[in-house]
């Protein structure tokens, strides 16, 4: 069957993430209507049926007005086109979709693919409402049974009592009235370390009325810090070595110490550290390992989060005792200013979601805080004021993480819904409270990447191409031809020619993609990405535009696919996840025509897999990422690479190194080791992307030529306060 014909008998075509149905005259964007007006959407669909081919501008004129409508044909055919251009984010200089061919007419260049036609189930009746007068098979008029005047008295006295007693009730009770919260910065440096509860990164600051403690950005890397709340003066701790990526748990109840654990290494539980605020060496919680901590109210004990259980326990470590169980891994630990009441985040990493619970002292009593209120749950990182009156936390809402607070009062009393404080431009998170008033802290992040290519024979970095110029992750096919890109602004997918050329949009939100690969023969992209509420999965998507596809029906977690030389076969693994330690991670090989999974021999506690271009070797990551290894898959044997801190390995276009890393080092410096040699030299670090101020960086790809290409965060992030008494 020829392609028009099969268009003609199709009622709903697709092209990249665009999807028209030709019988209702509807044009959707991702599932979401796109408002096209009749004209337009004519010329789309005449177009449509004709993928490939010139259409001319008198076939136009006949199916856009018929032989006997005079118009002003040109100037309306302008329009037409202009308006469905507009619709379709394209443009006659560079067009995706709509090509113009001088003097003779139209033609749709983009792929087209015929969408089976859907079963449309008409509604089931509904019975009709009860009519006033019904006539009856004897002539007679019927009437419903109307109330009597003295009934009616007496529903509108009650109506009208109801009425009074409400609007008494909303004048005595109803909140009053705010205008914007005046939101004032107190840090300066930019370098403050975000929250970014995703990655399982959740930088808590602590303050005590005077001083504020929190992460900071120092040469690429985390270290504690504290700032003087009243003018922003910053100065860093120094902590033991073994203190790598500190992180608050939070501030004991009279100030004098921090407890605080490590998030560099990708193990789920790390060792607890109390860090004296004033001065002192810091010491080592013995006998236990935690994914977050809190100090009880006493002062002298801590409630330990560490697999499922929440434990209570002496600082030294003594007399270990189960609160309770949380129906997943908690953390941000925080009790009521009463001791009475305590609440967390539980992060479930299978589905990306993140919700507040509240529990009684005791452990009874465990429940959502917010059921329902965001779907999928998105809530985070809560703090109750002093005087127990407010709870402040974060959630995403309108495309930001914005703070809300919810006034706590009795639940009959209860606003419906929490209210919100921030209102951008910046991206608000991790809200803290210090002891007095009603001023509340977080963070504020102006979020900036820049991606930076090496130039050759040089420890120089450039920007990338005037064409990646808005991209936030880049991907050069294997023969350099071809590139795959996230715009900064909204995470879409894009794809075009390296020089720019033919650009395609691939995906757009809520889809978030965390890495994609192109396939050998340039025709799929392999992505991991996740929609909300759902976990990371492998999709296959066409190069040329389609709908994202999973390759794999499993409920839980997949990450980092890689090609085969013959893109007959996929190597894939899993998550670190050091919220989610249940589930075996190991390496997977997925034949792509029969979807048969075969686990790699000895991979288990390995993650981040990279296919050999030849095929031959899989490098992977150590879960402490303390080592990469090489599985030789002709001998079915693992050996240690490198025993350096390891990330994002990346082989060299001719098999014959490996890129590199290394998150633990100072300054996070980039290497290359050959395979299976293993020997190293370094290429890189943060201090050679100067002039530009990066904070931080990450190597995520080779330009052709095997140039790293880096994705430098240049954001500016700060602390913000507000005064919620001032409003």
């Amino acid at each position: 069957m020829k392609t028009e014909e099969r268009n003609d008998r199709a009622s709903r075509v697709q092209f990249g993430v665009f999807e028209a149905n030709l019988s209702s005259g509807e044009l959707r964007r991702s599932g979401v209507r796109v408002r096209l007006q009749s004209q337009p959407f004519k010329l789309l669909a005449v177009l449509l049926q004709h993928p490939g081919e010139v259409v001319s501008r008198e076939e136009l004129q006949l199916q856009l007005w018929g032989a006997d409508t005079t118009v002003d044909f040109d100037h309306s055919l302008g329009i037409a086109v202009n308006k469905l251009r507009e619709a379709l984010s394209d443009s006659a200089e560079n067009p995706r979709f709509v090509e113009t061919l001088a003097k003779r007419g139209y033609r749709f260049i983009a792929p087209v693919k015929v969408v089976e036609p859907e079963i449309v189930q008409l509604p089931l009746l509904q019975p009709a409402l009860p009519q006033l007068a019904v006539p009856s098979a004897t002539g007679i008029v019927s009437t419903p049974h109307l109330p009597t005047r003295t009934s009616l008295r007496i529903w509108i006295v009650v109506a009208f009592a109801c009425i009074f007693l409400g609007l008494g009730g909303i004048l005595l009770f109803r909140s009053p009235s705010r205008r914007p919260y005046k939101v004032a910065q107190v840090t300066f440096s930019g370098h403050v370390s975000p929250n970014e509860p995703d990655l399982e990164s959740l930088s808590s600051s602590a303050g005590d009325g005077t001083r504020l403690y929190f992460s900071d950005m120092d040469n690429g890397n985390l270290v504690l810090a504290v700032a003087l709340a009243s003018n922003g003066e910053i100065s860093h701790f120094h902590l033991p070595s073994e203190i790598g990526a500190p992180l608050i748990g939070s501030l004991a109840p009279d100030g004098s110490k921090l407890i605080v654990r490590s998030h560099l290494q990708a193990e789920p539980e790390q060792p607890l550290w109390i860090v004296p605020t004033l001065g002192g060496n810091a010491r080592r919680v013995p006998n236990v390992l935690a994914h977050d901590a809190t100090w009880m109210p006493d002062g002298t004990h801590l409630l330990v989060a560490t697999g499922s259980e929440l434990i209570v326990m002496g600082v030294d470590g003594s007399d270990p005792h189960t609160l309770f169980t949380t129906p997943g891994r908690a953390f941000w630990l925080r009790w009521s200013p009463d001791g009475q009441r305590l609440r967390f985040t539980l992060r479930d990493p299978r589905h990306q979601t993140s919700e507040l619970w509240e529990a009684t002292a005791d452990g009874s009593n465990l429940h959502p805080l917010l059921p329902g209120w965001s779907q999928p749950a998105v809530e985070c990182c809560g703090n109750w004021t002093p005087d127990g009156e407010e709870f402040v936390f974060q959630s995403w809402h309108n495309g930001h993480n914005e703070i809300w607070a919810q006034r706590e009062r009795p639940w009959f009393l209860r606003d419906n819904k929490p209210r919100q404080i921030t209102n951008g431009p910046l991206d608000y998170g991790a809200p803290s409270t210090s002891s007095g008033g009603h001023h509340i802290y977080f963070i504020g992040a102006n979020l900036q990447i820049e991606l930076l290519r090496a130039e050759p024979n040089s420890s120089i970095f450039m920007a990338l191409d005037q064409n990646l110029s808005a991209a936030a992750l880049a991907e050069y096919s294997r023969d350099g031809q071809w590139v795959a890109w996230l715009n900064t602004a909204d995470g879409s997918l894009w794809r075009s020619r390296a020089d720019g050329s033919e650009r395609i949009e691939l995906t757009t939100p809520p889809m978030r993609i965390f890495r994609m690969k192109w396939s050998p023969d340039n025709k799929h992209l392999a992505l991991m990405a996740e929609e909300p509420g759902r976990p990371w999965k492998i999709y296959l998507i066409d190069s040329d535009g389609g709908k994202p596809v999973p390759l794999l029906n499993e409920d839980r977690n997949e990450a980092d696919p890689d090609w085969s030389a013959d893109g007959q076969s996929m190597v894939f693994g899993r998550l670190p996840d050091r919220m989610d330690s249940r589930q075996p991670k190991a390496i997977y090989m997925l034949d792509l025509g029969t979807k048969q999974v075969t686990q790699v021999p000895g991979s288990i506690g390995l993650f981040s897999p990279r296919l050999s271009p030849d095929g031959r070797y899989i490098a992977a990551i150590r879960l402490d990422q303390h080592a990469l290894l090489l599985f030789d898959r002709a001998n079915g044997r693992w050996t240690t690479l490198t025993s350096h801190g390891t990330g994002d390995p990346i082989w060299s276009h001719d098999g014959h190194a490996l890129y590199f890393q290394d998150f633990l080092e100072m300054g996070k410096p980039i290497y290359r080791i050959t395979a299976p040699a293993g020997q190293i030299e370094r290429v890189a670090t943060i201090s050679n992307l100067r002039p530009i101020s990066a904070t931080d960086y990450r190597l995520i790809d080779l330009a052709p030529g095997d140039l790293p290409v880096v994705s430098a965060r240049t954001s500016a992030v700060n602390i913000y306060t507000v005064d919620l008494n001032e409003h």
